[in-house]
């Protein structure tokens, strides 16, 4: 049975592999950040296997026993009065190995001034978007695997438009206690538009991640490492500000070679005291410090940081991510032990 689901998995990985990122698809707020805690590690976890339901949201397989009755609630002021949030919410089914999962990730565009094509007011619009996911997971019996399965009900809202969708997530997980050792993968967003927002249907973000984390023996640090968008070869883009311009007058372009693909999917991230009340976490996204950095000046782009603290059964948890030398992110977040 569990050779069945592993080549199913990496069968549907290799018939999507053509999709692209960055404006390519519709629902781009699928693949937004979850948590604080994933944000502080840079971006995009995949391997954590513990109370935080969260995690379950982003790669099913990790939905697991420890979180029945955790509820966990998060929320992020973005830029440009942007807002969004998460919620989630787990419970074990029989008291052995099956879970249930369910979430919700909600995004608020704002308010924005309309105006005709001869440049008379309509007045004001927003935008929403939400999705409304369930998961199941459970482990492959006689092994160290564990697989699970996201269902995504997506509805959005833009101006006038409006479209519903859905979509699945399917993650693999494998666990070897002895080294406390996880290895992740997950493809994301395989799904399609129900309705479109006019006539044409487009792509959603389909997405595949693969990751690794381990805590070294009586080391107090757990270190993460995580490579986004598999799915696709072709990741990084030529800067303009990075344009060089000979004595002859000709322009040469950025040139993006193998390795600026290859390094640019890393994500770095390493906790901290990960199983004490209190623990710090730190990361690093290789893509986001590549792409957002200002040419000959020093911004910090790609770096994040943050906190857990456990108070009884709270637990409360802040981030900050640095984008640019103009755009910063705090996230916010609240886990609640409902037993």
């Amino acid at each position: 049975m569990h050779k069945r689901i592993l080549i199913a998995f990496f069968i549907i990985c290799s018939a999507l592999s053509y999709s692209q990122i960055g404006g390519k698809g519709t629902y781009q707020f699928l693949n937004l950040v979850n948590s604080p805690r994933q944000a502080a590690l840079g971006g995009k976890v995949l391997t954590n296997y513990d109370y935080d339901p969260t995690q379950g949201m982003y790669n099913p397989a990790s939905i697991n026993p420890l979180m029945d009755n955790q509820l966990s609630v998060n929320y992020i002021n973005y830029f440009a009065d942007v807002n969004y949030g998460t919620a989630s919410y787990a419970y074990l089914w029989d008291r052995r190995t099956q879970v249930f999962h369910t979430g919700v990730t909600y995004i608020n565009y704002g308010n924005f001034d309309g105006y005709d094509e001869q440049g008379e007011s309509t007045g004001s619009f927003g935008g929403g978007e939400v999705a409304l996911s369930f998961g199941y997971a459970r482990n492959i019996p006689w092994s160290d695997f564990y697989w699970g399965v996201n269902v995504k009900l997506i509805s959005s809202k833009l101006e006038e438009y409006s479209s519903f969708g859905g979509a699945i997530d399917v993650g693999l997980m494998y666990i070897y206690e002895p080294w406390d050792l996880h290895i992740a993968a997950v493809a994301r967003n395989l799904g399609t538009q129900f309705t479109p927002y006019h006539e044409t249907y487009e792509k959603l973000p389909f997405e595949v991640d693969l990751g690794i984390s381990q805590t070294p023996q009586n080391i107090p640090i757990r270190w993460h490492l995580t490579l986004e968008n598999l799915q696709t070869w072709n990741i990084a883009f030529s800067n303009p500000a990075r344009e060089e311009i000979d004595l002859e007058g000709n322009v040469q372009k950025e040139n993006i070679g193998f390795f600026d693909n290859l390094y640019r999917r890393v994500i770095f991230g390493i906790e901290i005291f990960p199983e004490s009340a209190f623990n710090l976490r730190l990361g690093y996204n290789v893509r986001r410090s590549e792409e957002l950095r200002i040419v000959e000046q020093r911004a910090f782009a790609g770096l994040s940081a943050g906190f857990g603290i456990k108070l009884n059964k709270l637990r409360l948890s802040y981030s900050y991510s640095k984008y640019s030398s103009a755009a910063a992110a705090s996230f916010f977040g609240l886990n609640i032990d409902l037993q």
